[in-house]
């Protein structure tokens, strides 16, 4: 005699799931955020709704890193910030976030391995241009002055390229051709450091369309060259 043919279970629909098993990733995504807001709460000028200059200058020291640090400028970077010196707190949350840090060492231990987030070159490109922009504090400012530039340099291109940057600097220091520079000029510093070796400077083509700026640092170095 056959067996009576069973009949087949019904669907399990998302009301038959353990509502705690379901609001569980909520309860914990929203007890990281309470993490965040308390760590952005010990920094922040509570006037201003905002992590300000002494906000940061008090971070820096607990995560132990000085706030000329080129992490410092990368976690800026890395939390999107709009205005140089101060934190929101959104950017706050969405950088933090993505940092996986919701507790000052967690934070302590993301910050010291932010160099690692610009060694990928489309990375770096990105953080290497919003660093020019982070410096335009006024509205429509298109360009930074030069004492600015040349700190600028010493901090996002120094540790690659030293020798490329002490005679960049040096020659803006001197010229008086241009008493600040913009984004183009910025970009084309990096450029020129990648693609010309300073000991043979004949790899330089003045008619790749490079600013004007850089074929007077070049003048400038074959000068310097016949006076040694």
């Amino acid at each position: 005699m056959p067996r009576p043919k069973r009949k087949a279970a019904p669907p399990i629909t998302s009301s038959d799931v353990d509502s705690s098993l379901r609001t569980e990733p909520k309860k914990s995504t929203t007890k990281q955020f309470d993490r965040i807001d308390n760590l952005f709460e010990s920094y922040a000028n509570k006037s201003l709704g905002l992590i300000d200059p002494d906000g940061i200058e008090a971070l820096c020291k607990d995560v132990h890193v000085d706030h000329t640090d080129v992490r410092m400028l990368i976690l800026a970077w890395k939390l999107k910030a709009e205005k140089q010196g101060y934190f929101s707190k959104d950017e706050w949350r969405k950088g933090l976030k993505c940092l996986g840090a919701d507790t000052l060492p967690k934070l302590r231990k993301a910050i010291n391995g932010l160099k690692k987030e610009v060694m990928v070159p489309e990375c770096f490109e990105d953080f290497y241009s919003y660093a020019f922009q982070y410096c335009l504090t006024e509205d429509k400012q298109r360009s930074v002055d030069i004492e600015t530039i040349c700190e600028l340099l010493n901090v996002v291109l120094r540790s690659e390229f030293p020798t490329q940057v002490n005679l960049l600097t040096e020659y803006l220091k001197i010229q008086n051709d241009y008493r600040a520079l913009n984004i183009d000029h910025w970009r084309n510093f990096y450029r020129f450091f990648k693609e010309v070796s300073l000991t043979d400077l004949r790899s330089y083509d003045s008619s790749q369309a490079w600013p004007v700026i850089l074929d007077n640092f070049v003048e400038w170095l074959k000068e310097k060259e016949e006076k040694i």
